[in-house]
């Protein structure tokens, strides 16, 4: 083991002209770098070891496979991150409220292990899929993903984005992305073919009931107003009729809720019991009232199924292009951001209190 007189041999030997401490250096001469000191690896408790590049793990982590320095760095509320529009974003954009995969790589990368199930009954074009086959390449290890959809255009685009994205991948001299087990039908079916605490994370943006079929039309007035208008009326879409493929039993944001909580009441059994349940939902400004539907569905949810709300993250996209609304007689809102509520199980949070 190092004793201090070797530290400070050691410190000195790398100190840059300017006095400090030269990491570079350190780490041409293979020797373990964290937070600007070297690692004296001796020293590392029985349950720790030192990860090039990424700092000292943890082996009690039972959360995740990250470093105490990612762990600190992934505890901030705040995900200020505008996300490339790579990987197919253009196609996968025909689907109004997908999320980045690499989005949903760093939220898998936060709340799952390597090897572990990820979960979105909700999957839309697979965002969350495709995030958890990157996190073999880009990330701590692959996880394997089931989705469920309804909608059968969003399962072709899934699918022909995998294609298409693999193809430029290989071309590029890259591993292809994993395909993931995409399930075509109702969740509130598919769900029973999941065994119970069989996933380890779930992971879902939920849907506004037919905000998805609505057009993209910025200049149109009724596509800049909330799509959540569809729960208080008739549908606004061009020709009245409420498609197929959704969900018309929400005549009300009241329905809506009560819909959620009993769904997500479902999906719990078969969430493990230190599992996560990680749900985007953005809040909405309509007819001069400002919408919390993050506060509305945790409570929701908490009141129905066995889930306590641990955490509630913000991601903000500083990218998102901003729009003169009531101007110059009323202050309304731009939302650049979505809420990330994140529960865990209540047996779980009493265990670990």
């Amino acid at each position: 083991m190092a004793d201090d007189g070797e530290r400070h041999r050691q410190s000195r030997l790398f100190t840059d002209d300017d006095g400090g401490f030269d990491a570079d250096r350190a780490r041409e001469e293979s020797l373990p770098v964290e937070d600007g000191k070297v690692v004296d690896t001796d020293e590392l408790a029985d349950h720790q070891r030192y990860v090039e590049g990424r700092g000292i793990y943890d082996e009690r982590n039972r959360v995740n496979d990250l470093t105490g320095k990612e762990w600190k760095y992934a505890t901030k509320s705040i995900i200020a991150e505008g996300y490339p529009p790579d990987l197919q974003h253009e196609l996968r954009s025909e689907h109004g409220g997908q999320k980045p995969p690499r989005l949903c790589a760093e939220l898998i990368g936060r709340f799952s292990k390597a090897g572990d199930t990820v979960l979105d009954p909700f999957a839309g074009v697979g965002g969350t899929l495709l995030g958890a086959s990157l996190c073999e390449h880009e990330g701590t290890g692959r996880r394997e993903a089931i989705g469920f959809e309804r909608t059968d255009r969003w399962v072709e685009i899934y699918h022909e984005v995998l294609e298409r994205e693999n193809d430029e991948r290989r071309a590029r001299g890259e591993p292809p992305l994993a395909a993931q087990d995409m399930r075509h039908g109702d969740c509130a079916d598919l769900i029973d073919d999941v065994d119970d605490d069989s996933v380890d994370l779930l992971l879902t943006d939920v849907p506004y009931w037919h905000m998805d079929e609505l057009e993209q039309t910025r200049n149109e007035r009724r596509t800049r107003e909330s799509k959540l208008g569809s729960f208080d009326g008739p549908d606004d879409s061009e020709d009245g009729d409420i498609p197929s493929e959704t969900d018309a039993t929400w005549e009300t944001k009241a329905d809506w809720l009560a819909d959620m909580a009993e769904k997500f009441d479902r999906f719990t059994d078969a969430v493990a019991p230190d599992g996560h349940v990680v749900v985007f939902i953005g809040d909405m400004y309509r007819e001069q009232s400002y919408e919390f539907l993050s506060a509305e569905l945790a409570q929701a949810i908490e009141s129905t199924a066995p889930l306590s709300l641990a955490a509630t993250l913000i991601w903000y996209d500083p990218t998102k292009d901003l729009h003169v609304y009531g101007y110059p007689f009323s202050f309304v809102p731009s939302m650049v951001h979505q809420n990330v509520l994140v529960f865990r199980l209540e047996d779980d949070v009493s265990s670990s209190d």
